[in-house]
């Protein structure tokens, strides 16, 4: 086994196929052995004068049994073996993928997106081929080597002895080496990631690096990533070709050994000495040695491959082990959420801050009502959405949805009960309808066209050449701020879930536009809860009741005119948003 435990339950699991292609592999060496054997008889035959018309007809039959077996046994080898590294990674990738979307917003935040995508790539490939290739140069080196040199010393125990000694020595220097294949290996992958991560990072803010001009600073920083990368894998390349070439030169000056020892022999047994080792003998020993050099390659080839797998497994195996932080635990699978939600003295600081986003935080909302939410920039109001999503882990006894805690809540119940159009407005590159109808089982064209008049983009998607089947890009960059908006905004309300939340989701819209949706959204959210965080006063006037947060607190709750005349942050933005509004006007008369 050739890497670390999480890895033997493949052994298992892909037992059959494994035991079914060592079969194999074990047969082919034995019946490859079996051409030196019949090349020397013929030799013998030829030298003696026996190889006869009858005598021929046998070796040949015996030569097309042997490439048969062998066609036979390599066909059934490669499917089965190099078979089990494709299904291994693919098995693999899917565990990662799982994990990965358990994880929190923190372990996204550490890990960059580049670098994560570089184990699924480079990493996941030098597993594959640990099980692939690995596997075969592992029975390789044990029978087709073991199998060579028992018929080695069959002909002659003397040149076995002296074959095998030096070949002891370079599986020994090989395993010397390998420790340093290790440490350079592992890191070029980490240069690879930083290499992949800058580039990605890149390429999504490309408008950004163009409108300042910045590509030529960005192709320099590249070009020095890019050259590490290469002087990286140049010194993995070095250390690999030292590896090999001295294996070669090994095996080259025991093969030269080998005609200088047979040679000998053979002329001495023609001199009358008592040598029974003939020209064939010697075809047929230096057919086993030459069979012998591929157990003893793939030695030194396993032990590069054993390093980099390693150094791959323990990438994998780090993010594999990260902890799910947010988890059921304690949940009740049965409830699911109404629509009432309640907040007592609930604190929160993120994990890389000694900051408080929220302080002492206090709220009550019953179900069905219409909630804005104000406040100045990081003042926590998205921090407050993410917590009643459990994007982050909140004490027990601080929030409450009808009376349960958050926290005795199955997270698919909690976030089923909930539809959220998040501030960044997060497109996929799926077809608009694809987008639209995110939360449905299947995509369905009519439904995504109800509430995309709801969200008033219908007229805009019409314009596009292909409608709703539009593909709208990675991350949604074929279409505008605002349409991605509208989109989000329709995506969260086809979900039909008791509560509403639309964090800033209106920001990009124009204020007609924006009063036709709060329009729409009082009708057919009657009875559910919707909670809309917006920093314009016009969007929240007509709100039941308006939440004000100031420094992680609640300064004000009530309706607008209330919050007027009691709440001075919330006074003051009214003033300065009429102000803006006035001299806007002014501008355009």
């Amino acid at each position: 086994m050739l890497l670390g435990k999480y890895f033997r339950k493949f052994y298992v699991k892909y037992g059959l196929f494994f035991l079914a292609g060592i079969i194999a592999l074990v047969v082919v060496d034995y019946f490859q052995l079996k051409i030196p054997d019949i090349i020397g008889n013929i030799i013998d035959g030829l030298k003696e004068k026996t190889l006869d018309k009858e005598v021929l007809k046998g070796l040949s039959l015996d030569i097309m049994i042997v490439a048969f077996v062998v066609f036979i046994g390599r066909f059934v080898w490669r499917i089965c073996i190099f078979g089990n590294g494709v299904r291994i990674e693919t098995d693999i990738r899917n565990d990662m993928f799982s994990h990965m979307i358990k994880l929190s917003q923190e372990k996204y935040s550490k890990n960059k997106t580049g670098a994560i995508m570089a184990l699924y790539t480079n990493d996941l490939a030098a597993i594959r081929q640990c099980f692939g290739g690995g596997t075969i140069m592992a029975v390789d080196a044990i029978a087709l080597g073991t199998l060579a040199f028992y018929k080695m010393i069959m002909l002659d125990y003397k040149m076995a002895i002296i074959s095998l000694v030096p070949l002891v020595l370079v599986m020994v220097f090989s395993r010397l080496m390998g420790r340093e294949i290790r440490k350079r290996n592992a890191y070029n992958l980490k240069v690879y990631s930083e290499m992949s991560d800058f580039v990605q990072e890149d390429y999504m803010g490309i408008n950004v690096v163009k409108a300042f001009v910045k590509e030529k600073i960005k192709t320099k920083l590249f070009d020095k990533r890019n050259q590490e990368n290469m002087n990286s894998t140049v010194r993995i390349t070095k250390a690999t070709s030292f590896v090999q070439v001295t294996i070669g030169a090994v095996l080259t000056t025991i093969s030269s050994m080998i005609i200088l020892f047979g040679g000998y022999y053979i002329y001495q047994a023609s001199l009358g000495e008592p040598f029974d080792f003939t020209v064939g003998d010697l075809t047929r020993f230096s057919a086993y040695f030459g069979s012998l050099v591929w157990p003893i390659m793939a030695i030194g080839n396993l032990i590069t491959m054993k390093s980099q797998g390693e150094a791959s497994a323990s990438r994998v195996m780090k993010l594999l082990n990260e902890e799910v932080e947010i988890n059921d635990l304690k949940a009740n699978p049965d409830y699911k959420l109404e629509g009432e939600i309640d907040i007592r003295d609930l604190s929160f600081t993120y994990p890389t801050s000694d900051h408080k986003k929220l302080d002492g935080f206090n709220l009550h909302i019953n179900k069905g009502d219409f909630i804005g939410v104000v406040g100045a920039t990081a003042s926590g109001k998205s921090t407050l959405m993410d917590l009643l999503v459990r994007m982050y882990n909140v004490e027990d006894g601080k929030i409450f949805f009808d009376g349960h805690d958050i926290n005795n809540i199955s997270l698919e119940n909690l976030r089923c009960g909930i539809s959220y159009a998040t501030q960044d407005s997060f497109i996929f590159k799926d077809t608009i309808t694809g987008n639209i109808c995110f939360a449905l089982d299947e995509e369905d064209e009519e439904k995504a066209k109800e509430f995309a008049i709801i969200s008033d983009i219908d007229k805009d998607i019409k314009e596009f050449s292909e409608g709703y089947n539009t593909e709208v890009g990675e991350r949604g960059v074929t279409v505008s701020g605002g349409q991605k908006q509208r989109i989000a905004i329709a995506r969260a309300l086809i979900k039909d879930a008791p509560i509403l939340i639309l964090d800033d989701s209106l920001s990009a819209v124009d204020i007609i536009t924006e009063d036709e949706i709060i329009k729409k959204l009082r009708e057919i959210r009657k009875g559910k809860t919707t909670i809309i965080i917006a920093h314009r006063i016009t969007t929240l006037k007509t709100m039941d009741k308006i939440v004000v947060i100031e420094k992680g607190k609640v300064s004000g709750y009530g309706p607008h005119e209330e919050l007027f005349e009691t709440n001075e942050f919330y006074n003051r933005e009214v003033k300065l948003q009429e102000l803006e509004r006035e001299r806007g006007e002014r501008y355009e008369n």
